[in-house]
């Protein structure tokens, strides 16, 4: 299928400083399906500000060639070491800038959000969640075994914002007694 033939189109990113996985989801009615799988190699840049260039350079190359709707990508988790935790924050932000640039929408989702909704459990290993991944996009098992493991968590990000941004919107109801009695008095009776 040609990009033209999605209704929308997702792109996930999981950030990283060494490796940075993507995955492009095409939306055709209500089925998702794997446009393109792959990951961004930065360990053999010596420098974290070429490896930041590669980031933004190659986000915005997919961005172009896939013309995503929408970006969704991991937030960087809380660890002990400050300095990976900012090289990674540099990481996410420069594969944002790199989506703005094309005035494309952005949201983030914790590594436990999007693990509960591709396998139904937060503390799902990386393996769990590519396996159930591969089941519900009815993936080639070939297409994966090649492929390290943060290829896969970015498809999960593309996969966990379709099922977040299609839940039925809920209006708020009352917020109070008074409230509702005001906003229904023929279910009253006085």
């Amino acid at each position: 299928m040609d990009v033209k033939d999605f209704d929308k189109i997702i792109i996930g990113i999981d950030p990283g400083t060494n490796v940075m996985g993507y995955g492009v989801l095409g939306i055709k009615g209500k089925k998702p399906m794997l446009i393109a799988l792959g990951i961004i190699k930065l360990s053999k840049f010596e420098s974290h500000y070429l490896r930041l260039r590669r980031i933004y350079d190659r986000v915005l190359g997919l961005v172009e060639q896939y013309l995503p709707d929408e970006m969704a990508i991991e937030a960087p988790f809380f660890g002990k070491n400050v300095q990976s935790m900012l090289k990674l924050g540099r990481a996410q932000g420069v594969a944002m800038a790199a989506a703005l640039s094309r005035d494309i929408p952005i949201v983030e989702y914790e590594p436990r959000k999007i693990k509960m909704a591709i396998t139904g459990n937060g503390g799902a290993s990386k393996e769990q969640v590519r396996e159930m991944l591969r089941r519900i996009l009815s993936i080639p098992l070939s297409q994966l075994d090649e492929l390290e493991l943060d290829a896969t968590d970015g498809l999960a990000a593309a996969l966990c914002h379709y099922y977040e941004s299609s839940k039925p919107a809920i209006a708020a109801g009352p917020k109070s007694w008074k409230d509702f009695i005001a906003k229904n008095p023929d279910k009253v009776k006085m």
